[in-house]
């Protein structure tokens, strides 16, 4: 593996990323449709799209604590919790392979400077409608022909699918190799016998368009695969250990939100005579929102500190801030629907948009249940 950064971004980067999110969105550029090309060169002005890679390929060089914190303040300012993940999704599933088994020099590592810059969006294919996130189960195809490989085979749930210019790509070389059976490929989204199907009509987190793939007859060059042949589940779970420990990020930003919101509600709307505030009922919900949102985060950045500084029980920690952070999320949308009664259920509101967002914290990056799976390894059971 190449180039693991551990470099902090700063103390007050992560408020600048807020900050200019937050200008960005009152220009007028945030809003819920899914991201296209031009709003994604936008946010990149940001310096997100780069988060965690090198500063020598135009990357911000932060380790995984940092990259979760930019996260977090990208998805709180700019009020998009499906943009942010959209940008999560490019970097940890996308980029850290790349970064981290494309080495130093040659047609991967050359993509990473246009990764960060925003130029190239990336897009990970590795979920099948039967297989979910077992890898070892995966029935994709690549088969080497020459300098090349010819790849066939159907992805489903392809986040940034309809906006990437490549496509990680993830694939069996060899059917009788164990754990050693897959391999990954960056794959050029303009390659003949690639399609993108139709964007899924998502509840949530619609700022992140997502689409299957087909791939027929795909012919690859060899330079592009990632790492070595058959080391497709080790690049996997790797890059998994970053998503599940990082990417829960943006769901830290939209509980902040929710708590501030819920906070200014009941001290703003009155009933029989009274702020909401003033009612414990109401006031204890909030702390409860507050407190579960903090609890969440501080699971979040020890995962994150055991990435960075390399320890062996880095992997069932990034589950375990998975976990925490999307029950917490899930469960701090319900209550704060709650709080705002009839109106919360408006459609476009921001207790229902949050709630729908939240739906899909359990499932995306390996279900909860799959989580605890690993947990429960993690500790022995």
């Amino acid at each position: 593996m190449e180039d693991k950064t551990t470099a902090a971004a700063g103390p007050d980067w992560a408020e600048e990323v807020r900050a200019r999110a937050g200008a960005l969105r009152r220009s007028g550029a945030g809003g819920r449709a899914p991201l296209d090309r031009a709003a994604w060169k936008e946010l990149a002005g940001l310096g997100v799209a780069g988060l965690c890679l090198p500063e020598r390929h135009g990357g911000r060089g932060a380790g995984a604590v940092d990259t979760a914190r930019g996260l977090e303040a990208l998805s709180a300012g700019y009020g998009d919790t499906g943009t942010a993940f959209a940008v999560a999704a490019h970097l940890l599933a996308g980029a850290v392979p790349l970064r981290d088994f494309g080495g130093t020099a040659g047609p991967l590592a050359s993509l990473l400077p246009g990764v960060a810059s925003g130029d190239v969006i990336l897009a990970n294919a590795m979920t099948e409608e039967a297989s979910g996130s077992d890898i070892g189960a995966i029935t994709t195809t690549a088969v080497r022909d020459g300098d090349s490989y010819v790849i066939d085979g159907d992805k489903s749930f392809v986040s940034n699918a309809p906006i990437a210019h490549v496509v990680v790509v993830y694939a069996v070389t060899d059917p009788d190799g164990g754990p050693f059976r897959t391999s990954a490929f960056a794959v050029p989204a303009d390659t003949p016998g690639l399609t993108v199907g139709p964007a899924h009509p998502k509840s949530g987190l619609k700022g992140c368009p997502s689409a299957a793939v087909g791939l027929r007859g795909c012919r690859v060059p060899a330079s592009l695969r990632i790492g070595f042949e058959g080391q497709g589940a080790a690049l996997f779970q790797h890059a998994m250990a970053w998503e599940r420990a990082c990417l829960p990020a943006v769901l830290l930003g939209m509980m902040d939100a929710q708590v501030r919101d819920a906070a200014e509600h009941a001290r703003r709307r009155h009933r029989f005579g009274r702020p909401l505030a003033e009612f414990q009922a109401v006031s204890h919900r909030v702390v409860d929102l507050h407190q579960r949102a903090e609890a969440a985060r501080l699971m979040l950045h020890r995962a994150c500190a055991a990435l960075d500084s390399g320890e062996d029980d880095a992997v069932w920690r990034a589950s375990s801030a998975k976990l925490a952070v999307t029950e917490a999320a899930l469960e701090n949308s319900v209550q704060a629907l709650r709080l705002y009664g009839a109106a919360g259920l408006l459609e476009g509101g921001g207790p229902l948009r949050d709630l729908l967002d939240a739906l899909h914290g359990p499932v995306f990056s390996g279900t909860s249940d799959i989580q605890r799976e690993i947990i429960a390894r993690g500790l022995g059971l």
